[in-house]
């Protein structure tokens, strides 16, 4: 009868593992093992703090001083000024924003590609030089240099 027994229990249905209440039975679990998941979040981690250092690496260059003698000024050169009030001046004589286009068609009589020297006052912001500097260029005039002091000694 046991023989029998053990029959039945291997061939039917009623003698499965996976028949609820069975001592053997494996629980199907619906939960994300997030253990690898951190693992690998980790030797990432590692990966980027070695490597983030090294993409920023800063290379100090000390530049020479140049010796080179300034170009030679044209004869009769144009220049923009921008005073500390923020007025401009083409030339020796005052004008307003809105007339800067004309007065450097007359002080270049109307050569767009003749050289503008752009001079400002240490007190004038970038932001008021960069307006300067985009109405010549919507006036044209792409060809602008900046004017400075000589450094040298």
């Amino acid at each position: 009868m046991a023989a029998k027994l053990g029959a039945s229990k291997l061939g039917s249905r009623s003698g499965s593992p996976l028949r609820r209440g069975d001592p053997d039975d494996l629980d199907v679990t619906h939960e994300i093992n997030v253990t690898p998941f951190i693992d690998v979040m980790l030797v990432l981690l590692i990966i980027f703090m070695v490597a983030a250092p090294l993409a920023t690496v800063d290379i100090g260059v000390e530049l020479p001083a140049t010796a080179a003698e300034p170009a030679p000024r044209p004869d009769k050169p144009v220049f923009v000024t921008v005073k500390p009030d923020l007025s401009i001046a083409v030339g020796e004589e005052l004008v307003s924003r809105d007339a800067l286009g004309t007065s450097l068609a007359a002080a270049t009589r109307g050569r767009k590609d003749e050289r503008i020297y752009l001079r400002a006052d240490k007190a004038v912001s970038y932001g008021d030089l960069m307006e300067v500097m985009n109405s010549l260029r919507n006036a044209g005039y792409l060809k602008v240099a900046l004017v400075g002091l000589d450094g040298r000694s």
